[in-house]
């Protein structure tokens, strides 16, 4: 038996040769002493550096004999050709099933004796394969190898990478047997089956028992439970916020340091974000990539199409812990909460205004101190809550997530969503306390109350007159401009008000709107020729 007197002290294995003993300890202290010269990346071992550097070089140096199809490595290379032979030398003891490679056999046997001998070191959890423990790992330092040429957007797995390419392709390769409708993504064609089949398969949440017919409106769901649990091991050194990833990180960080490293190139206008940068050049582009499986309406950020998705779904994953309202998205939460009362504990010191969570008090505290800290990457127009920023930039995109059901009108903001189905409900929920006229906008209702208080809030700056509303002013600032915006299109006459031109087209038309009731009487007719 072959003697190992290199035993380590960490996990007890032992081995025959130092080299091979001080190249496994590597794996406890996670020291990666060998660097990629092209990407920075490291690695523990000399020979994996040497393979890594073949995605640099493209070098491809084991070819296949039979088909002539090169890779860069011999294992690769290995497992191709067992395509050609139909060999499969390593055989499972447990079910007879046969491997081309050991290593694949191991994987596979990992199913019959529950083994998950990965386990990551971060978060404690473990895997049987190591290539499913790699990819875990990601998640942890950001790490996103696999970029798409085309807009350059980086993933995590290759798979994502396949799946995404697929906007640029146009490419659906699962079909429906039915109606040979195509989807891009397999869950996608799945979803779309149940329309035939009547089927209606649910996801739950593990959490709290919630039922969805789509597996994408669980997992969206489910970051509400999660939201606080997971831990963030990388603080900003500037103001304490932590974060999952160190690519989070550095990209905070860059709010800090006002770097902007993205720059469009029709505009030249530049960002902080690789993402925020693609999702503008979408503006010059017109290119909307997220589709609505169900109503096939497209989006040009994948956030308005979660939004807009919940119409289809029905679902409501944000919820008022007062009441138990629910809301399809977390800004109408917001504005909904303002409606209890609830227990006021944090005061602002300013104006002595008490609020009944620490978040609002803080948003408060920004109307004093003139703070807004969140800046829109297309203007540079600031705002002091992120909500307002987000409203904003839809100017910018022309994004409108919010769908009317009966007419499909879209809108960008959830409001005018809700002032305009009142067209189609007729409500007019604003009435008036002096002569219970009502209105479906709270601001047509202000307006009319004018004529009972006789309040002018707008005043002319040339001659001090005031009026109740906006355009009565404009009107008569134009005898003060002389401006004459209404021109007539036979003669070029200009007016100063549109029912003037009207009244002036008439001598063009020979049209006479008022017609005398009186008809038969030679002396009446004799009144209207004076």
């Amino acid at each position: 038996m072959e003697e190992k007197p290199f035993k380590c002290e960490v996990c007890n294995k032992s081995f025959s040769c130092s080299s091979h003993f001080l190249v496994h300890q590597r794996t406890h202290t996670g020291e990666k002493p060998f660097t990629c010269d092209v990407c920075n990346k490291s690695f523990s071992q000399s020979v994996t550096l040497r393979v890594h550097q073949r995605i640099h070089t493209g070098e491809k140096p084991f070819t296949c004999k039979m088909c002539g199809k090169s890779f860069t490595q011999l294992s690769s290379l290995q497992v191709h050709q067992s395509i050609h032979t139909g060999e499969n030398p390593f055989k499972c003891e447990f079910c007879d099933k046969a491997f081309p490679t050991s290593t694949r056999l191991l994987e596979h046997q990992s199913i019959h004796t529950g083994e998950k001998p990965f386990t990551c070191r971060v978060c404690e959890k473990s895997f049987s394969r190591s290539s499913h423990f790699r990819a875990h790992q990601r998640i942890h330092t950001g790490e996103k190898p696999f970029t798409c040429e085309v807009c350059k957007k980086s993933f995590s797995r290759s798979s994502t990478l396949h799946e995404h390419q697929r906007l640029h392709t146009g490419e659906k390769p699962f079909k429906c047997e039915v109606c040979n409708k195509g989807f891009a993504q397999f869950p996608g064609l799945v979803s779309h089956r149940r329309i035939h089949t009547g089927e209606k398969k649910t996801f739950t949440c593990d959490v709290c028992n919630k039922e969805f017919e789509q597996l994408w409106g669980m997992l969206d769901h489910r970051r509400i439970h999660t939201a606080g649990n997971t831990r963030k091991r990388f603080k900003c050194e500037l103001c304490d916020k932590c974060f999952l990833t160190s690519t989070k990180l550095l990209r905070h960080q860059m709010i800090h340091t006002g770097d902007k490293p993205f720059r469009c190139d029709v505009c030249k206008m530049t960002f902080n974000r690789c993402s925020n940068l693609l999702s503008h050049q979408r503006i010059h582009t017109g290119e909307k990539p997220f589709t609505c499986e169900v109503c096939d309406k497209s989006f040009s950020l994948s956030s308005s199409l979660r939004i807009h998705q919940r119409i289809h779904t029905g679902e409501k994953p944000f919820k008022c812990e007062v009441c138990d309202k629910s809301f399809a998205d977390p800004s109408t939460l917001h504005h909904h909460k303002g409606l209890h009362p609830g227990e006021k504990t944090f005061t602002c010191e300013v104006c002595d205004k008490s609020y009944s969570e620490s978040l609002t008090l803080r948003r408060h505290l920004r109307t004093h101190t003139g703070e807004k800290p969140f800046k829109c990457d297309f203007c540079k127009k600031a705002f002091n809550q992120s909500s307002h920023l987000l409203s904003h930039q839809r100017i910018h995109t022309g994004e409108k997530p919010y769908t009317c059901e009966v007419c499909k009108k879209s809108f960008s903001w959830s409001l005018n969503l809700r002032v305009h189905r009142r067209i189609h409900t007729g409500e007019k929920p604003f009435t008036c306390e002096v002569c219970n006229k009502s209105y479906s906008e709270s601001s047509n209702l202000r307006k009319h109350q004018r004529i009972h208080t006789r309040e002018k809030p707008f005043t002319c700056e040339v001659c001090d007159k005031s009026f109740s509303w906006s355009l009565s002013l404009r009107r008569h600032q134009r005898v003060h401009t002389g401006e004459k915006p209404f021109t007539c299109e036979v003669c070029d006459k200009s007016f100063t008000e549109s029912s003037t031109l009207r009244k002036h087209q008439r001598v063009h038309t020979g049209e006479k709107s008022f017609e005398c009731e009186v008809k038969g009487d030679s002396n009446h007719i004799n009144n209207h020729n004076q």
